[in-house]
């Protein structure tokens, strides 16, 4: 069965002041978007995993043991780990640890959680 990840910022941690955020996002909105992103990857018929973690050394060990306890075909990293210019540093941390810990795994990037499935499909199954 193929095994997705999808890696996101912990919503109750995000700065939804930050103005390179879309307006409008809240923690709720980003919790039910993930609801979704899991919805559509199990409909798919995959197995999905969610590993929202903190923008702290805590969150990559969280991250770091989330990779080691199953085998990912893909690994999707969400938006809000990548757009705001200040989680620069997280986002390459991020990368860097999936990178190290599950090599043989595609990494994508979806544009909002509930195209989590779609952003997966685009390595697994390429048209």
């Amino acid at each position: 069965m193929t095994r997705i990840l999808f890696v996101g910022q912990k919503p109750e941690t995000v700065d939804f002041s930050d103005p390179s955020l879309p307006p409008g996002f809240d923690a709720a909105k980003i919790n039910a978007g993930i609801d979704v992103a899991v919805s559509k990857i199990e409909e798919r018929g995959w197995q999905g995993d969610t590993c929202m973690i903190t923008p702290d050394a805590a969150g990559s060990a969280m991250l770091e043991k989330q990779l080691k306890s199953a085998t990912y075909d893909c690994v999707v990293i969400g938006g809000g780990l990548r757009i705001p210019p200040k989680s620069l540093a997280m986002f390459e941390t991020v990368v860097n640890i999936v990178h190290k810990a599950a090599p043989g795994a595609a990494i994508v990037f979806n544009t909002r959680p509930e195209d989590t499935a779609d952003a997966a499909a685009r390595q697994l199954h390429p048209d």
